[in-house]
């Protein structure tokens, strides 16, 4: 099942900071980017944060599932969480200052 769009702009909406955090579409789901770096998938409308030492604030309150067949776990977040949680902007931050920068692709000759 595809993400909406509308869900996208949701989460969007509920992190704040607009020059901050951004989504880009991929195979009908999103990434998720804080300052251009990938924290987060959002997959069948649903938040799933990459488990890292910075995200460790969601253990015990977000279950473990795989964002895609074949990926590894991230933490699901439930929608009470994006909503009423102020510190899930500030989390997101700090793993994109602790992600290296992606890759950038040559293009082929």
């Amino acid at each position: 099942m595809a993400t909406r769009k509308e869900t996208a702009a949701f989460i969007l909406q509920q992190l704040g900071l607009p020059d901050r955090f951004s989504v880009k579409a991929m195979f009908g789901e999103f990434a998720l980017y804080a300052d251009g770096k990938p924290v987060a998938f959002i997959c069948d409308d649903q938040l799933f944060v990459k488990i890292m030492p910075e995200s460790a604030a969601l253990e015990g309150r977000c279950e473990r599932a795989p964002a895609y067949p074949g990926s590894k776990d991230h933490y699901l977040v439930p929608e009470d969480l994006i909503t009423g949680e102020s510190k899930l902007a500030g989390m997101l931050l700090r793993m994109g200052e602790a992600l290296p920068l992606p890759k950038v692709k040559r293009k082929k000759k």
